[in-house]
């Protein structure tokens, strides 16, 4: 396959301006709005320890919910692909980030724990496998510098667990 170029493009609104922009540290909302064309808002705002509303996606969980997405998806394509049957994935992602004393900081590993229900018969080494190959494909963790670990755990289609 040659090499191709993706681009993409969001809109991200600061929608917590109280009159005052930016005049003191409290006299804001971290509130803001990503968009792209074709597509639902995603209201956004800073995690809770830096001020911001919980009760909105932080670019924290948004970078934690990327990671196990991409995973996923190449995941289920591998599984498609080798004909192992997936009929379930549910992801119990985790991520730590390590703030500095000055107040920057960096994730420090994320790890993904996908519950995989694999149809009987299914070739559970194959589906391990699998998860190797997903990572290594995945845009998302290629693109970031810290480790993105794995521990899946497999159950059978109609199987007690």
């Amino acid at each position: 396959m040659a090499e191709k170029l993706h681009h993409y493009a969001v809109t991200v609104l600061w929608t917590g301006n109280e009159g005052a922009g930016t005049a003191t540290y409290r006299g804001y909302r971290r509130a803001h709005r990503i968009t792209a064309a074709g597509k639902p808002p995603i209201e956004g705002s800073s995690d809770p320890s830096f001020r911001g509303d919980p009760a909105r996606w932080n670019p924290e969980e948004l970078l934690l919910a990327s990671l196990s997405a991409c995973h996923k998806l190449w995941y289920l394509g591998l599984c498609a692909g080798a004909g192992v049957v997936v009929t379930g994935y549910e992801d119990a992602a985790e991520g730590t980030m390590l703030e500095e004393a000055s107040g920057a900081g960096q994730f420090t590993e994320v790890t993904l724990r996908p519950r995989v229900t694999l149809a009987p018969g299914s070739d559970l080494a194959e589906a391990e496998a699998l998860h190797h190959t997903a990572h290594a494909m995945c845009f998302v963790a290629r693109s970031v510098n810290f480790p993105v670990l794995h521990q899946p755990v497999f159950v059978t289609e109609g199987a007690a667990g």
